[in-house]
């Protein structure tokens, strides 16, 4: 299978980049093929602007969606995201890779996000009607791949927990989880977080490899997070509001949206 690991950090010595070649060195003894786009060692422009666009009139206002999905439908893409977009296709599986920064991913990483999720690519596809709205949550062009977040943070796991004053790591992880990952039709399966990475011992450091190389192992056939798909029926299109029947009672918030 193919593996794509896009991963931001800003030192090459860092614990993200020795977790990186440990995921690597796994995947490919499994047999895997794996592509490495490693951000900050790619240079990579993080800020949608025009000259994203070259072939957008000069002068005219910037409206970023439709500029992208203009470039997008005329093969005008600048090379980078055209790049990084083969290997997206190219993919069976992708690792999103990063420290936990104030709450949510580097901004390199976001601005990977940004700039290769085109419209016509990421999203916009698909029919949008008063019965369907869209190939997205759960289908569009990633249909049929696997993704996966693999996070370090320094905070300690009860300070991520469900009365942690950091809030619960499966809501800090749900806009990337549910509105990066699953929104253009990866199977989410669930991540491996780290804590307290910032005190890790060597001792510490094995212990965390060896969840690395089990969870490469793993990649292709751990259950995905039970996400509920837009087009299967849970959800009152145009609205987009799921059906009153359908959740726990007295469950509220993100946790609707996963199928438990």
């Amino acid at each position: 299978m193919n593996v794509l690991i896009v991963s931001a950090h800003p030192d090459p010595r860092s614990l993200t980049a020795s977790l990186r070649e440990v995921a690597v060195w796994q995947l490919e003894s499994d047999g895997h093929e794996v592509l490495v786009s490693d951000l900050h060692g790619m240079n990579w422009k993080p800020v949608v602007d025009a000259r994203d666009f070259p072939s957008h009139p000069a002068g005219e206002r910037l409206r970023v969606a439709s500029a992208s999905g203009a470039a997008m439908s005329a093969g005008a893409l600048t090379d980078d995201v055209v790049a990084e977009q083969n290997k997206l296709r190219w993919a069976d599986a992708v690792i999103l890779q990063f420290p936990l920064w104030w709450f949510s991913m580097p901004a390199i990483l976001k601005g990977w996000v940004d700039r290769v999720y085109a419209h016509g690519f990421a999203y916009g596809v698909g029919e949008h009607s008063d019965t369907r709205w869209g190939d997205r949550y759960g289908e569009g062009s990633m249909s049929g791949k696997r993704a996966m977040l693999m996070v370090t943070t320094g905070g300690w796991e009860p300070h991520y927990g469900p009365r942690g004053i950091n809030g619960p790591i499966d809501d800090l992880l749900f806009p990337i989880q549910h509105g990066i990952l699953f929104y253009p039709g990866f199977a989410v399966v669930p991540p491996l977080v780290a804590y307290r990475v910032d005190r890790l011992d060597e001792a510490g450091f094995a212990l965390l490899a060896d969840r690395v190389r089990g969870r490469m192992r793993d990649l292709f056939t751990i259950p995905p997070i039970p996400f509920r798909a837009q087009n299967g029926g849970d959800y009152l299109i145009p609205e987009m509001r799921l059906r009153p029947e359908l959740g726990r009672p007295g469950t509220a918030g993100f946790a609707l949206h996963r199928d438990d």
